[in-house]
């Protein structure tokens, strides 16, 4: 179930990924993150995406070495404390998408990160 849970999170990431790339890029779909404030991202928040990216690639191991599907780069004790870590940051980010002053980030970004938290979850149980 690891496993599975692992590969699906990578899944959403990776859709994060490209949402964010599109972000960096100037496409105008800002409502949907940061707090929604902007149609299209100012440099800072495009600076803020293009970090967010190496973070999810980041997350993506994390998952995928706890599932025991990449090589591990720390200790298995570590990355078990990591994997905690993700699941409470992502149960975080329900809360925060939840009170988002923006529409459209509370509709996408909410259920988006309860998926996060949920298979991070059970990645974490395993």
């Amino acid at each position: 179930m690891a496993a599975l849970s692992a590969i699906l999170a990578c899944a959403v990431l990776g859709g994060l990924a490209v949402f964010q790339g599109a972000l960096v890029t100037g496409a105008p779909l800002g409502r949907m993150a940061w707090g929604g404030q902007h149609e299209v991202l100012p440099t800072r928040l495009r600076i803020a995406s293009a970090v967010s990216i190496a973070l999810y690639a980041l997350f993506a191991y994390v998952a995928l070495a706890r599932a025991d599907l990449a090589a591990p780069l720390v200790s298995h004790g570590f990355t078990s404390v990591l994997i905690w870590v993700l699941t409470a940051y992502f149960t975080v980010g329900v809360v925060v998408n939840g009170i988002s002053r923006s529409k459209p980030e509370r509709l996408i970004m909410t259920p988006t990160a309860l998926v996060l938290a949920a298979l991070y979850l059970v990645i974490s149980l395993s």
